[in-house]
């Protein structure tokens, strides 16, 4: 029976433990790719780290657990038959907690009044600085969300070494949400990167806008793959 039990529990706690560590380390790097460009270099920095750092860590670690470091991503995979249903809030812990950490290891090693000036990295306190309408704002979040989902899910719910291109779609669609949807919403596309640096900053304007939105995006992309 303890031989039985033991690949069981690895099974599922070695997948988590990647969730945790790639989270931490893709929100450790977006943050601090922010907090480095308080002083107004523009989105292409922020944007090139993300999409690279996404790109890198679900090449590295997507054999292991699927590579979603992203809740509304693991609950389209989910969605489409690509993660067991009991896996799913576990997914969703680790992702959070790996948040936490890379926002809070940011705010670590980043300057206090570069951290002060940027709100941590977090989202909502962007977005109400541009002023733009909550709507405006939450549909940003769906339809950019939805742009990265697509790759992302397909690559993760596809059998291993099946989706080569995936991990460099996923993190070019990271790129070009960011590039393209910045200055709206901050294109956050994911629940795990604004709770982070939200809890960290302790900043929580319109957050649940940047869950909302990516929640919906899964729920469309996550039926559309099944």
């Amino acid at each position: 029976m303890d031989t039985d039990a033991k690949p069981s529990s690895l099974q599922r706690v070695q997948p988590c433990l990647a969730e945790l560590l790639g989270t931490a380390l893709f929100i450790f790097i977006g943050c601090l790719s922010v907090l480095e460009d308080a002083g107004g270099t523009g989105r292409l920095q922020p944007a090139l780290a993300h999409g690279l750092a996404l790109a890198v860590t679900v090449a590295a670690l997507g054999d292991i657990s699927g590579g979603h470091f992203n809740p509304a991503v693991s609950l389209g995979v989910c969605l489409a038959g690509g993660l067991p249903m009991p896996m799913l809030i576990p997914y969703w812990l680790s992702q959070l907690c790996g948040g936490v950490i890379g926002a809070a290891l940011a705010k670590a090693v980043a300057p206090s009044e570069r951290f002060g000036s940027a709100g941590g990295g977090a989202f909502g306190g962007a977005a109400a600085a541009q002023r733009v309408p909550v709507p405006a704002v939450l549909a940003a979040e769906t339809l950019l969300s939805s742009l990265l989902l697509l790759p992302a899910c397909v690559g993760a719910a596809s059998r291993r070494g099946s989706a080569p291109l995936a991990p460099l779609c996923t993190g070019l669609a990271a790129t070009a949400g960011i590039l393209a949807g910045g200055s709206v919403s901050g294109a956050c596309m994911n629940p795990a990167r604004a709770f982070g640096p939200a809890l960290v900053a302790n900043s929580w304007h319109n957050h649940w806008v940047y869950w909302l939105g990516p929640m919906a995006a899964a729920l469309l992309v996550g039926l559309l793959l099944r």
